[in-house]
């Protein structure tokens, strides 16, 4: 059974990562959607090209990781591909977000870092030659952030762990992509808290034009996909431009 595993899957881009896989792959028999609401994932079904088969469970807690693993076993399914796409962000400073909630910043780490490497971990070998891993880095990842911490730190682990693990699964022909967008035009802001930045703005990005390019990428075996000249320019920078003087210039435009 050819079969792709998309996290994160209710909403944003992991929502839209299932409505492309099916012209992506024309061969697929199943999409594995894991996500906490399950009406959302109901009313999935009915968008993809593909069959969906719902894993509800929140990756923060043990039981969805135990109901997956079942399945990887009952049904020995051959994963095409899978998109580790969930993960959150909150904008603020470390203290005051520490001040909203002891476990806020703390679960952000386990969901955008711990959460996808078990994923992973757990995946890989139910994977054969030819398979693709997707894992949503960010911008975020190609240097510290102020007002953005913690995540952007996750990030940079997301994008570390995928360039590392594919190298060393490239001789199974196995092949990893971190995607690394900008700011994407979906729920995300909800929970992270409004977009404010001005030069933030003018580089949102649509969220099928994010997957459509990552899918591309995926397919070209390219380690990285970066959405966008904004975001491109912005990762040259980071290349060339000491991370210090990055910090002050955030300073200055979240005073």
């Amino acid at each position: 059974m050819r079969t792709a595993v998309v996290t994160g899957a209710s909403s944003g881009i992991g929502r839209e990562f299932v409505r492309q896989l099916g012209y992506f792959y024309k061969d697929l028999d199943e999409i594995w959607v894991i996500a906490r609401r399950a009406e959302r994932l109901e009313a999935l079904k009915k968008e993809s090209r593909v069959p969906v088969r719902i894993f509800e469970g929140d990756l923060l807690k043990k039981q969805v990781y135990k109901e997956y693993h079942r399945s990887l076993k009952d049904l020995c399914p051959d994963v095409r591909m899978l998109v580790n796409s969930a993960g959150f962000g909150k904008s603020g400073s470390f203290i005051n977000i520490a001040g909203e909630g002891k476990k806020l910043q703390t679960d952000m780490v386990d969901l955008n870092c711990r959460a996808l490497t078990r994923m992973t971990q757990m995946t890989i070998p139910w994977m054969g030659k030819g398979g693709r891993i997707i894992n949503l880095a960010s911008a975020a990842a190609f240097c510290p952030q102020n007002g953005f911490a913690v995540y952007a730190a996750t990030k940079a682990y997301v994008l570390s762990f995928s360039r590392a693990l594919g190298s060393e699964l490239k001789s199974c022909g196995i092949y990893v992509t971190a995607v690394c967008p900008g700011p994407v035009d979906t729920e995300f802001f909800s929970v992270s808290g409004e977009l404010t930045n001005p030069l933030k703005k003018l580089t949102l990005a649509s969220a099928p034009g994010v997957v459509r390019k990552a899918l591309s990428d995926s397919r070209k075996k390219r380690s990285v996909s970066v959405y966008g000249a904004g975001m491109k320019a912005a990762r040259l920078g980071a290349k060339f431009i000491p991370h210090s003087l990055i910090l002050k210039a955030e300073e200055l435009f979240t005073k």
